[in-house]
């Protein structure tokens, strides 16, 4: 029996999962939805002091990936006040309520929302080198409600620096990633941007932000002890899987709701059991941080080439046709493929691409 749930600053979650905030949170009724699809806690859409003007076209699926140029909320703080959060809080799940982007807007609105909310999530957008709004925008919070007090990060930035600098300022948690930009893609028919904004940028999200996520993720988790939820690309189970592995408490996720609607939270939490169950495990602090342990302390430079695990083989094809190595044939007498030792560089191409897990490629001291 693989048991889910968690304890996350002092709220319980019946899993992992939960959406980022962005368009599939952007009202009562949306946070319904997600609560219904399967979702473990709800993180409203971000809000600031006046409503959000938002350029149109405003989102774009792209091969790989998905554009936009979505900001806060286009409702004002009253209307969520009086309206969205109320309802959101009937809804019987923990409720993360984001808020932005200024240490002074921060301030006042965590002091108005705190009756609506379990927790804080502050949206910092995208900084330079300074920490020093993120700094600042803790300390707001803080000020402004007795609550725990997450960050929402983007990958832009020295993240070691920067969570460490929001731990020293209070943060309870942090979130990391934002969406990746500016980005540019255009219509070829007539050279129009996908994106309405004012050079037609856009910030991208989607899977082909995930190992960003990932390597962003693992800087943090290494270098405080404050929780840490991650979030960028996420579009499977495994990837979920792969974000505990690394160290994340949960994750988030905002692209793929999107695009397949809010029964995916819960596509999502099965894909997670299912995989735990396979592999043996029952809890999540069971998996959670086991990839550190096999982190790589230095650079490796050994060849080794992959093992092949015959009864596997299909003979497809596809490992000979990418190897630029030359290194790999198929044995037709046998009906599976053979490496040449000499010739192969290890370089683990093959490995990735086989569907069939007929390649097995060692590492020193690992599996």
């Amino acid at each position: 029996m693989v048991d889910l749930s968690l304890d996350f600053l002092g709220m319980k979650l019946k899993n992992p999962v939960m959406p980022a905030a962005g368009p599939p949170v952007k009202d009562a009724e949306a946070a319904r939805r997600a609560a219904e699809g399967g979702a473990g806690a709800l993180v409203t859409k971000t809000i600031s002091r006046e409503a959000a003007q938002v350029p149109r076209p405003n989102m774009a699926e792209i091969r790989g990936g998905f554009l936009n140029t979505e900001l806060w909320s286009e409702m004002g703080p009253e209307h969520w006040l009086t309206k969205e959060y109320p309802a959101i809080a009937e809804l019987g799940l923990p409720v993360i309520v984001g808020l932005g982007y200024s240490a002074e807007a921060i301030r006042e609105l965590a002091e108005k929302v705190a009756p609506y909310a379990d927790a804080l999530e502050l949206s910092t957008h995208y900084l330079g080198d300074d920490p020093t709004p993120v700094v600042e925008s803790i300390r707001a919070a803080k000020a402004g409600a007795e609550l725990p007090v997450l960050v929402k990060l983007s990958p832009q930035i020295d993240i070691p620096a920067f969570t460490r600098a929001a731990e020293e300022a209070g943060a309870d948690g942090l979130v990391l990633i934002n969406s990746f930009g500016p980005t540019l893609d255009f219509d070829v028919e007539d050279g129009r941007p996908l994106m309405g904004s004012e050079k037609g940028y856009g910030w991208l999200s989607g899977p082909a932000i995930f190992p960003l996520a990932l390597r962003s993720v693992y800087e943090a988790v290494t270098s405080v002890d404050i929780p840490v939820i991650g979030v960028g690309g996420i579009s499977r189970g495994i990837d979920a899987v792969k974000m505990l592995m690394i160290g994340a408490q949960a994750v988030q996720v905002c692209t793929a709701p999107i695009l397949k609607g809010p029964e995916f939270y819960g596509k999502l939490v099965e894909e997670i059991k299912e995989f735990m169950a396979e592999q043996g495990y029952s809890t999540l602090e069971e998996i959670r941080g086991l990839a550190l342990e096999e982190m790589p302390g230095e650079s490796q430079f050994a060849t080794i080439p992959p093992e092949v695990i015959e009864e596997n083989c299909t003979t497809c094809m596809l490992c000979i046709k990418s190897c630029v190595y030359d290194a790999i044939e198929l044995d037709e007498s046998e009906d599976y493929v053979v490496i040449d030792t000499e010739k192969c560089a290890g370089c683990g191409l093959c490995v990735t691409r086989c569907n069939f897990a007929a390649l097995n490629l060692k590492r020193p001291g690992g599996k």
